[in-house]
């Protein structure tokens, strides 16, 4: 199988470059020079119309979102390797939650925070980043206490749960979220970041 991996350092695409590093599997990376506007090129946008990274192309088939691709890349290889539920169990419907819940609930409060605080001027409001901070740190709370009950968001083990998570409330960080207010949070982000498979660097 040909995978092919269209990224940027520090972009969302980061997640699904270090999935493929902890799965083991081959591929190439092409990097694109986002500044030079290499996304909005006609033969990528062909890959993926919204012109953004992650874009993934397996066999000559492409995949765009990162979650979908993560989603794609944990059925199809994470379950032989340890790193994924298998389908029908409880367990798989808990890494389906906690990866979508770090994406669509955690992720909305995130971009109105980083739109309150980072956008454009005529955005920014401390009145409505000090409610994001509130829901995020609400969020966390509930995090925290199911890590204080296990080392690793499944159970015993690492997974591609933590990866998931991990990669969004990483970043969550830079943004101003109140991570290290929860002591499991910080620590288990801690052993996630750790791990080399997040240590990526530029092609």
């Amino acid at each position: 199988m040909s995978i092919v991996l269209y990224w940027h350092p520090m972009s969302s695409a980061t997640p699904i470059a270090s999935a493929l590093v902890e799965l083991g599997i081959p591929h190439e990376r092409v990097t694109l020079d986002l500044q030079a506007g290499d996304q909005r090129k006609p033969e990528f946008l062909a890959l993926n119309p919204n012109g953004k990274v992650p874009t993934m192309v397996v066999d000559g088939n492409p995949m765009f979102e990162t979650l979908a691709i993560h989603f794609w890349l944990a059925g199809q290889y994470g379950v032989e390797r340890g790193l994924w539920p298998k389908e029908g169990t409880p367990e798989r419907m808990q890494a389906l939650s906690w990866a979508t819940w770090a994406y669509v609930t955690y992720g909305t409060l995130l971009v109105r925070l980083h739109v309150a605080t980072q956008g454009d001027a005529a955005l920014r409001s401390e009145v409505h980043a000090a409610a994001a901070r509130s829901g995020l740190d609400q969020l966390l709370a509930l995090l925290d206490a199911r890590l204080a009950a296990q080392p690793w968001m499944l159970g015993a083990d690492y997974s591609l749960v933590d990866l998931i998570v991990g990669s969004v409330l990483g970043y969550s960080v830079y943004v101003g979220a109140p991570v290290a207010a929860h002591t499991h949070v910080q620590a288990w982000l801690t052993r996630v970041q750790a791990r080399p498979s997040m240590q990526l660097k530029a092609d």
